[in-house]
């Protein structure tokens, strides 16, 4: 640990905080492929990394999350209805998802994230033109979903709005409100990754020091301590910004992180 990889995780989590505002991304699509990189420059094992980065974002996404929420509530833009259908899914999906992570070996995590977020991104650009009215599921069929998508979620290290969103936004949900919803879904998906991933790394070997389980403290703290600055400048332009541009943002972000991850 040292200032350079400090100052880095810094600007990280300036980025982090601003694009979960004005996405609904937990910032794990950020996160975990720029810890993925910048680590093991800095003498983290190679096979240990992945792990790392998975539960390091899962653990800043609660704070990065639960930031972006409360000002997307103060604006109006979440969803009660689905926030109660969606929640009992997502916990269980999202503690199962870093059950799943661990009986994978690391070197295929990486394109296991890259192909789940290039599905992502194919199906923003397909819902660029649609005009769904389609209503919700029932109650059940929506929670189930929320599984899905809290499995998948804390199986990429991410906080479910790149799943979530498109989700909501196909079944007739106001953009901004599928945004502001899928913000405080992510915060509970990724507590419930997180307390998965910490049980896991409590056994394992060979971690760096300032460690809890396999969540890296100097990656969470300083990535933490900008992006709740920086999460309202993204919440103010998810507001102001039209649907069509907003789902664009959306669709061209998840081909650059899923490109990036494959090579």
């Amino acid at each position: 640990m040292n200032y350079e990889l400090i100052l880095l995780l810094l600007c990280l989590g300036a980025v982090v905080g601003t694009m979960s505002g004005l996405l609904g991304i937990g910032g794990g699509l950020i996160v975990v492929p720029a810890l993925a990189f910048i680590l093991p420059k800095f003498g983290i094992a190679s096979d240990m990394v992945m792990y790392i980065a998975l539960a390091t974002s899962l653990a800043s996404i609660i704070i990065t999350s639960g930031s972006s929420a409360l000002n997307h509530l103060k604006l109006g833009n979440v969803d009660l209805f689905v926030i109660k259908w969606l929640m009992p899914g997502v916990v269980i999906g999202g503690f199962a998802g870093s059950n799943v992570a661990e009986w994978i070996p690391s070197h295929y995590l990486p394109k296991v994230f890259a192909v789940i977020v290039l599905l992502l991104a194919i199906q923003m650009f397909l819902s660029i033109k649609s005009q769904s009215t389609r209503s919700l599921p029932s109650p059940f069929i929506t929670t189930c979903c929320g599984a899905g998508i809290g499995m998948v979620s804390s199986l990429a290290g991410i906080g479910g709005g790149s799943m979530s969103v498109p989700f909501l936004s196909k079944h007739g949900v106001e953009m901004r409100k599928a945004v502001g919803s899928s913000s405080v879904c992510g915060c509970v998906i990724a507590i419930a990754g997180m307390v998965g991933f910490i049980l896991h790394g409590a056994k394992a070997q060979g971690l760096p020091e300032y460690s809890i389980g396999y969540v890296y403290l100097p990656a969470l703290l300083s990535i933490a301590a900008t992006s709740m600055l920086t999460t309202k400048f993204g919440a103010k332009l998810a507001t102001t910004m039209p649907t069509p541009k907003l789902k664009k943002i959306f669709a061209v972000f998840l081909l650059f992180v899923a490109f990036s991850m494959m090579f």
